[in-house]
């Protein structure tokens, strides 16, 4: 790879990462949150630098013509890059154009269930109904609570669609990172008697617990009876388990 071809790397990449990173919310497809700063950062950095080696590269343009010259009288010289490096600007050039989609359907479906944190102990259940909760408690409430407390409760649950390669039902999906998308793990909740809507779908579905094991232990599935399924808009940051959206009034 040619010198001014490297510096074009450098400027394209910074360019891609204020693209995604500044301008719009883009990053949350492959990051945290709290990544955008370091995000920014890194894209005025390569900016810096690409400006500095075009620079650089101008200076030293009479003295690299002096040593081609030199070099066996060919007037060429031998870059020590490899080939593959030119496949860098696929990467680079998909941050200007086309930024890849958040992980879906496909990672969440060749996943086993994120195990949740354990609780000792929990407060009682506002008494609304249906209840808001996030795919995370629910699963908490089905295998932790001995008090039993999400027995006959209807609930919300927000999530997208995987649909079910095994037994009945399909399940509902987040996806939760640590710090990026390369170590996403999902959490699910199985959902049954409804049809599946199209994977990666974004639904809300409420029901109640669909009975097994015994609930309160780790033998009781993280599942759902649902009455009813909607569609709703795909999350800005699709990487947190949040609650679902209130009601329309």
């Amino acid at each position: 790879m040619r010198r001014p071809f490297q510096t074009a790397l450098l400027v394209l990449s910074g360019i891609g990462l204020l693209r995604v990173s500044l301008f719009t919310d883009l990053y949350l497809r492959y990051v945290k949150e709290g990544m955008r700063p370091l995000l920014i950062a890194s894209g005025v950095l390569l900016l810096l630098l690409g400006a500095a080696d075009a620079v650089s590269c101008v200076r030293r343009r009479g003295g690299d013509d002096h040593a081609d010259h030199d070099d066996g009288g060919h007037g060429h010289g031998h870059s020590g890059a490899p080939r593959a490096a030119w496949l860098l600007f696929l990467p680079a050039l998909s941050l200007l154009f086309y930024a890849p989609p958040a992980l879906g359907a496909y990672t969440a479906s060749r996943q086993p269930p994120k195990a949740v944190t354990h609780e000792d102990a929990f407060d009682p259940l506002p008494a609304i109904s249906p209840l808001p909760m996030t795919l995370s408690d629910f699963t908490r409430r089905v295998q932790q609570d001995r008090t039993r407390a999400i027995e006959g409760r209807t609930v919300r649950l927000t999530g997208f669609v995987t649909p079910g390669e095994r037994g009945d039902g399909w399940d509902l999906n987040r996806l939760l990172i640590s710090c990026c998308a390369a170590d996403a793990q999902s959490v699910k909740v199985r959902i049954h008697r409804t049809p599946a809507p199209p994977a990666n779908t974004w639904v809300t579905v409420t029901g109640t617990w669909h009975p097994g094991g015994t609930l309160g232990t780790n033998s009781a599935p993280a599942a759902l009876d649902a009455r009813s399924v909607e569609k709703t808009a795909k999350p800005a940051n699709a990487y947190t388990d949040a609650l679902p959206l209130p009601l329309a009034r």
